[in-house]
């Protein structure tokens, strides 16, 4: 794929630019966002996501398209899930909702510069060396075990860097919007956001770790596994308020997850043993394996998405009727009385 030096800085401008927009609106009015102006917002973010990749469809062919919008896909089901683990943090320090805009903008913008750097040096990697890609499989089916346990996401969001902050620094519980540490009776103390931005860092940290071998999977093109991660972070505050108790509804999403992460696994495998001389197979040659096309993998990431979608809402819609009818017999058994 052949990216001019335009594209790039036009590319990097609107995402700085972006970012600033967010930066000034919400720095000048923390509030909780209206379900209207989620709304307006994510139908752009989507919409510029999907004229972004029809634009490289058409303008660089549709072999990359098609990895752009397999990674894209990858990319935001990992962010929703990416989104559970916000929530969970975002109860357990007790966030004001007028705050958490300004959390969940931090804590983007640190998914985009732990993604750039792992980027940058995923990139270095596969070029310098063919064999990471046994690596980026392996980890890939071992994050993928690791989502199918995972069927409640149950976690109160401290981890060991916050239980480290916790016992060693000097802590209040007031709050002051951004502010990380302010002064109290004359000594410098950490707020509880300073705990909030250490714990969304580090889970920033934790999912780009996932998230860019699983695209290096699907897509070689640095430009591409970049767009594809920015594309995927775009929204993801607005997502956070407009799903709100909905996300809770998906409990299938890390099963879904854990099978597009394994099968991509098994794509990077079949890669790596099709690019690298294996000793005692195929007298010390390339291994003749067959490799998963993209289109086939955007299928399977739909149709997958798609299942987990649709299987977490009737559980969770024949949970509700169950639950209500279960309440319902017990006032009738009340009232008999």
């Amino acid at each position: 794929m052949n990216v001019s030096q335009l594209e790039w800085i036009i590319t990097l401008s609107v995402t700085i630019a972006i970012l600033l927009f967010d930066v000034v609106v919400i720095g000048r009015r923390p509030h909780e966002p209206s379900k209207k102006e989620t709304g307006i917002a994510l139908t752009f973010y989507v919409g510029l996501a999907i004229a972004f990749g029809l634009w490289t469809w058409f303008f660089h062919g549709s072999q990359f398209g098609l990895e752009f919008f397999a990674g894209w896909l990858t990319e935001y089901s990992l962010s929703v899930d990416n989104l559970f683990v916000f929530l969970i943090i975002m109860a357990s320090f007790n966030v004001p909702r007028k705050y958490q805009q300004q959390a969940l903008l931090v804590g983007i913008i640190l998914a985009l510069i732990f993604r750039g750097i792992f980027i940058a040096l995923g990139a270095v990697a596969i070029n310098q060396f063919s064999w990471v890609f046994y690596i980026f499989a392996a980890f890939l089916i071992y994050t993928a075990i690791n989502l199918a346990r995972d069927t409640d996401h149950e976690d109160d969001g401290d981890n060991v860097v916050v239980r480290f902050a916790r016992n060693h620094l000097s802590l209040t519980d007031k709050w002051d919007g951004l502010k990380l540490w302010i002064k109290e009776n004359g000594k410098r103390v950490m707020t509880p956001m300073f705990l909030v931005i250490v714990a969304l860092g580090t889970t920033d940290l934790i999912f780009a770790l996932d998230s860019i071998p699983a695209i290096y999977g699907l897509t070689r093109e640095p430009y591409l596994v970049f767009t594809a991660n920015v594309f995927a972070l775009m929204g993801l505050r607005q997502l956070y308020f407009l799903l709100g108790d909905l996300l809770k509804r998906l409990v299938y999403l890390s099963q879904g997850l854990a099978f597009i992460l394994a099968f991509i696994g098994v794509k990077l495998l079949l890669h790596a043993l099709h690019e690298n001389e294996v000793p005692f197979i195929n007298g010390g040659n390339h291994v003749p394996v067959p490799e998963i096309p993209t289109l086939w993998s955007l299928g399977v990431i739909v149709v997958t998405l798609l299942i987990t979608t649709v299987a977490s809402l009737y559980k969770t819609r024949v949970h509700d009727v169950k639950k209500a009818g279960d309440e319902t017999g017990t006032d009738k058994t009340l009232d008999s009385r």
